[in-house]
């Protein structure tokens, strides 16, 4: 199973109909970070750095939604920290799913066994869950040994009560295309989850490892090693075709980060999920106020070693379906 039929319509005309009321910018994914609190502390991320008293706020389910709804957005990603720890997280995906949002939940998986009661599989509902390698890569990355089987168990036991479940795997310097092959085979054939995403790393200022992010030639050398000898055609990627020849170098792109902006606790994110130059009231104000052109590789430093999904899968999708030889090439390797 790839993305649902449904669903890539659904975006589609989402697309389509913003073309035609000449928009030139408008959200495909959402961000959402109703909370930064997390219960790991994992070398990689540097969301738990920030002071006490933010990590204790929660973001009210009816502030959430309303920020969705003003955008317009067809999907929503919720991650955090945990999203799993807001006390009213399976109100808002309730909230969120009844308003027709496609919505993704970004979680550890450790307290799955918790809360699933709380939900009920949805065609507008999957878990994505976070697992950076096989067992011994995957617990050093979140710097907890266990992790990783308490995360597998919990995929099979989502799947088991029929819930859709996608993964997020994001890979750094210490990844080979060994690895990548491994984890993503053990995802797509033995976990057989829905659906994968991958990532290069993004060199977080505020993370505790500074070493092992990767830069672009390396990115682009991993993944042109690992989706060798038809690999990438075989694993069930959340990706465009587009977007995993970005990855391996045939193509380049630029960023455009309004397209899957970031709401949390302050507000809209200035320029992305990825990095904080300001907060913005609404979406329209970050979209007419914020200088896109002064963002992406070639223009800002700090997006040097950038390839995230988050800025530069958008425009991968709006080339497929600029392109009938590309939207063409999307269906056939749907």
């Amino acid at each position: 199973m790839t993305i649902p039929i449904r669903q890539s319509l659904r975006v589609a005309g989402y697309i389509l109909s913003n073309k035609l009321r000449r928009r030139s910018k408008f959200p495909l994914l959402v961000e959402l970070e109703p909370l930064f609190a997390c219960n790991l502390s994992c070398a990689g991320c540097g969301k738990i750095q920030h002071p006490a008293d933010v990590l204790r706020r929660r973001m009210p389910v009816e502030q959430a939604v309303a920020a969705i709804e003003e955008s317009g957005a067809p999907m929503v990603s919720i991650a955090g920290g945990e999203p799993l720890m807001h006390p009213q997280i399976a109100e808002m995906v309730r909230e969120l799913t009844a308003r027709k949002r496609y919505v993704y939940l970004c979680t550890n998986a450790l307290l799955i066994p918790k809360k699933i009661d709380q939900f009920e599989p949805s065609r507008y509902f999957a878990w994505t869950v976070h697992i950076d390698g096989l067992r011994e890569r995957h617990d050093a990355a979140v710097c907890k040994e266990g992790v990783f089987d308490e995360a597998v168990a919990a995929v099979r036991e989502c799947q088991r009560r029929g819930f859709r479940v996608t993964t997020n795997t994001t890979f750094f310097s210490t990844d080979s295309p060994r690895t990548v092959i491994e984890v993503l085979n053990y995802l797509n054939d033995d976990l057989a989850v829905d659906q994968m995403m991958i990532s290069p790393a993004y060199a977080y200022e505020k993370a505790p490892d500074q070493d092992h992010f990767l830069g672009v030639a390396e990115i682009r050398d991993l993944f042109r090693q690992a989706f060798a000898d038809g690999n990438r055609r075989r694993w069930r990627f959340n990706h465009s075709p587009l977007f995993l020849d970005f990855l391996e170098g045939r193509v380049d792109f630029p960023c455009t980060a309004w397209a899957i902006p970031s709401y949390s606790l302050y507000g809209w994110q200035r320029p992305c999920y990825l990095m904080a130059d300001g907060y913005a009231r609404t979406y329209r104000e970050l979209v007419e106020e914020t200088d896109w052109d002064a963002y992406g590789r070639g223009r800002d430093d700090r997006c040097a070693n950038c390839m995230a999904h988050c800025g530069y899968e958008p425009t991968a999708i709006f080339a497929t379906l600029g392109s009938l030889q590309q939207s063409l090439r999307a269906v056939r390797d749907h």
